[in-house]
């Protein structure tokens, strides 16, 4: 027991200062693409095709980038020699609203939060019901990630529990497979209202990768509504925790282009 306490004080204190301080992310790490229209040359084709997803259109005097297909592979940036599409390491990725996802180079609209009645109610305890429809495992793994000391999901007042009937809403990740679809309603179903969805990841957004395959669903929100949606492939666990605490009104956005 002595040598378990003194290797827990020499260990020191682990758990982050976000959102009072901004989070340390690793080098490599991509957040939010800025694009530049005007740098897009018209008639120029370099990044044609390269996206896996079709999250770019480019061309003819238009630049946009769907961040809830976006798989944040970098492969467009890579390819534009005119620095037209660049990825920051700007962690704050969610939004309320599908649309908000598609930037244009213009004003980013990131998550607002939840209406003040869904405040009061959540904003001090949420529990969650994490459901994987059909996921790679990547999204499921850094939710999981934020139970542990370096996140501590707890201080927020918001856990993940078994059941539905003990929760407040839903996580979903994963496309939705055709076999998960009428376990998504029926898990969707068993939680008490008021309650609140929110899709995590590209393929819970979209589809992602699996977009338009006959056995999956394209994502979520065509078979439950969606109050928050997270992209990422996978998003990174502080841009999750951030879209919670967004939707809980507890951290602010940073809202400039």
């Amino acid at each position: 027991m002595l040598s378990i306490l003194m290797a827990r004080l020499r260990q020191g204190h682990r758990t982050a200062s976000y959102p009072r301080l901004p989070p340390v992310l690793p080098e490599r790490f991509r957040g939010r693409p800025v694009l530049d229209p005007d740098a897009c040359a018209a008639g120029c084709r370099e990044c044609d095709g390269v996206c896996p997803t079709g999250a770019l259109v480019a061309g003819r005097g238009r630049l946009t980038l769907d961040l809830g297909r976006c798989l944040f592979c970098g492969e467009c940036a890579r390819r534009c020699t005119r620095g037209a599409i660049r990825f920051t390491r700007d962690h704050q990725l969610a939004a309320r609203r599908r649309e908000d996802l598609t930037l244009d180079g213009k004003e980013v609209r990131l998550a607002a939060a939840l209406d003040e009645k869904s405040r009061r109610l959540f904003g001090r305890s949420l529990k969650l019901r994490q459901v994987s429809a059909g996921g790679c495992n990547a999204c499921e793994s850094d939710c999981n990630v934020l139970n542990t000391l370096v996140f501590d999901l707890g201080r927020f007042g918001i856990q993940f529990v078994a059941s539905p009937r003990h929760a407040d809403g839903l996580v979903v990740t994963g496309p939705v497979s055709r076999n998960m679809e009428m376990a998504l309603k029926k898990t969707y179903d068993a939680v008490p209202s008021p309650k609140i969805v929110v899709a995590v990841g590209a393929c819970s957004i979209s589809g992602g990768i699996y977009g338009g395959h006959p056995e999956q669903c394209d994502g979520v929100a065509g078979i439950v509504p969606v109050d928050v949606f997270i992209p990422g492939c996978p998003p990174h666990p502080y841009t999750i925790l951030d879209g919670l605490l967004q939707a809980l009104g507890r951290v602010s956005a940073a809202r400039d282009s």
